[in-house]
């Protein structure tokens, strides 16, 4: 494999562990861990298929294009708009939560008391700044984020893996069965980032297939370790925001994972403002960073929204949004063609497939609002 499969795989792991790794044990803890080990894997393995069936979407279509572009090429202006704040809620919540979080960790990893407020605005300074570099920036930032993450998490499985009590990764609470739904949902979206991976790994699309899996699996597997030390050592323990439960060493992982993720998302906001809506630099500086920053501010300071209901609320309704309106495209980019061949990637899109996986996103609304 070459620097470019490597690259693709490490942007879409990136994206894709945020602030939901941090949710996903509490959640777990609250289920039972086996209910929400359930849940990973069922809902893992539809992501990993949308996605295949998101970047066989961008392999079939010319021209750079967001979400939002390409809903609207294959199903008109209801489309584009319907992606665009399926979407955008989407980022918003994860870029809220990535704030919050990295606020909250800053404050606890820093002596001094300070209010986690001011190291939020701090993060969201830095981050808009280091947004100027761009797709070089990028891909620099999440090589060596994606890199310190696994390393992380592989150390802290390593070092905590002797108490763990097993009787605490055998349980199983139906009542709250359905309640990582959404944050799980939440933790495995990479939607965002497929059409700058197909960027990214322009010339060698051979391998594009195999750096979605792997990009999309990385995760997965790095969630069951992570909330397994969470959930089998504290049991339910466990805080809303996990990497709190212990030391210095965890919350530096949370920083880590929630930076590699803003940066992404936010390069992804800023494209869709600019090349499916050609907005001007004003108006894309307005709602790619300064619209995250305003929100943060007022539900910080009025204690709107906890951490595990941002990531639940933003999981179902943007990811489940977004994930049938991906199927309902593929069907319509099947008929295109790149130059005359057909893609790299080409997925078994059938109607009793898309209504299986349209049930699958709607009943995770339902539940998350149910439960």
């Amino acid at each position: 494999m070459n620097k470019k499969f490597w690259a693709t795989t490490f942007t879409l792991t990136g994206t894709i562990i945020g602030a939901g790794i941090l949710g996903i044990p509490y959640v777990f803890a609250q289920s039972g861990f086996l209910a929400g080990l359930f849940w990973l894997v069922v809902l893992g393995a539809v992501m990993i298929f949308v996605n295949l069936t998101l970047s066989e979407i961008t392999l079939r279509t010319k021209g750079k294009h967001q979400l939002s572009g390409y809903a609207e090429k294959y199903l008109g202006r209801w489309g584009k708009y319907a992606m665009f704040f399926a979407m955008l809620f989407g980022i918003y919540s994860a870029l809220l939560a990535y704030l919050i979080g990295e606020g909250e960790s800053f404050s606890r990893l820093l002596p001094g008391n300070i209010n986690p407020i001011f190291f939020g605005i701090a993060f969201w300074l830095i981050m808009t700044l280091f947004l100027r570099e761009g797709l070089r920036g990028l891909k620099k930032l999440e090589t060596w984020g994606v890199l310190g993450i696994i390393i992380i998490i592989l150390g802290f499985f390593i070092k905590f893996v002797p108490q763990i009590q097993p009787s605490n990764l055998l349980t199983f609470n139906l009542p709250n069965f359905a309640l990582p739904i959404g944050v799980i949902m939440f933790a495995l979206l990479g939607f965002t980032s497929i059409p700058e991976l197909r960027q990214e790994i322009k010339g060698q699309e051979k391998f594009f297939k195999k750096a979605i899996i792997l990009g999309t699996f990385i995760p997965i597997f790095l969630y069951i370790l992570f909330s397994s030390i969470f959930v089998g050592v504290l049991g339910k323990g466990v805080t809303e925001v996990a990497t709190l439960s212990f030391g210095p060493l965890i919350t530096i992982l949370g920083i880590f994972t929630m930076l590699t993720s803003y940066f992404v998302l936010s390069y992804s906001i800023r494209d869709t403002f600019k090349y499916d809506f050609k907005t001007s630099k004003t108006i894309n500086f307005f709602f790619t960073s300064l619209v995250p920053l305003i929100v943060y501010i007022l539900v910080s300071k009025f204690n709107i929204l906890g951490f595990a209901s941002i990531l639940g609320i933003g999981g179902v309704i943007s990811g489940g949004s977004t994930g049938i309106l991906i199927l309902l495209m593929s069907r319509k980019a099947k008929a295109k063609t790149r130059n005359g061949k057909d893609p790299e990637i080409q997925m078994p899109i059938t109607w009793p497939v898309i209504i299986l996986l349209i049930f699958i996103f709607l009943s995770g609304i339902i539940l998350q609002f149910i439960n």
